[in-house]
């Protein structure tokens, strides 16, 4: 059996993409939730995922004696193991798209992610709007979301990325919770989008267990001091 060793879903945007993608997807896994308590190197975190993988990051994908332990390489890994699932788009110019999308988000969206962490339980509009105003990454991240989102979807006529669920949607899926939580300006286009996403229900059943973990981390919250 696939094992998937993900943090916390509150805060682990990371784990978030390769475990909606499997579950929107219908492909069997067991779930390893590896809790995060600090990310120093003698953390229990970082020694029981050091033991899995070399980097001790989440998410890690085990398939009987394989390991893999990058975003991108699990993608592709479950795309070529299971290609009745079109896990990418079926065009070859769709599917270069859709990797340079997923590309640039890997590599890219700093502000945006060092700013804005994901925290679904939270509601955060008033420090988003201060973000906006006052760190131009963030700002320019959130446009550049807007633009590309916007252009794959005129481009594809909806209700998905590029058309139907893809990789794609399930690897910009925690910029979603993101543009939710800090109450981020985005277009109605935009936020139709992102509700669509919240409601597919891999991408549901993650949300609504993030919610229920009340699991308040200190180290993982900027912006709030307890509950």
């Amino acid at each position: 059996m696939r094992k998937l060793y993900i943090g916390n879903k509150n805060y682990s945007s990371w784990s978030m993409r390769p475990w909606v993608l499997m579950k929107q997807a219908g492909i069997d896994f067991e779930e390893v939730m590896v809790r995060f308590d600090s990310f120093d190197a003698g953390s229990a975190f970082k020694g029981a995922i050091a033991a899995i993988n070399p980097v001790a990051k989440v998410p890690v994908l085990t398939d009987g004696a394989l390991v893999v332990w990058d975003t991108l390489a699990i993608a592709e890994y479950l795309a070529e193991t299971f290609p009745e699932k079109q896990l990418w788009p079926q065009a070859a110019a769709d599917r270069a798209r859709a990797r340079s999308v997923c590309a640039e988000m890997h590599a890219g969206f700093g502000g945006l992610r060092g700013h804005c962490g994901m925290n679904i339980e939270a509601s955060l509009p008033e420090v988003g709007a201060r973000l906006m105003k006052e760190e131009p990454a963030v700002a320019s991240d959130v446009a550049r979301i807007v633009q590309m989102w916007s252009g794959l979807l005129d481009a594809h006529g909806g209700p998905m990325l590029f058309g139907t669920f893809s990789i794609a949607d399930a690897y910009f899926a925690p910029i979603g919770t993101r543009i939710t939580t800090y109450g981020l300006p985005v277009p109605a286009q935009i936020s139709a989008y992102i509700a669509r996403v919240q409601e597919l229900p891999g991408v549901k059943a993650w949300l609504d267990e993030a919610r229920a973990e009340k699991d308040f981390l200190q180290f993982e919250e900027p912006y709030r001091t307890g509950r």
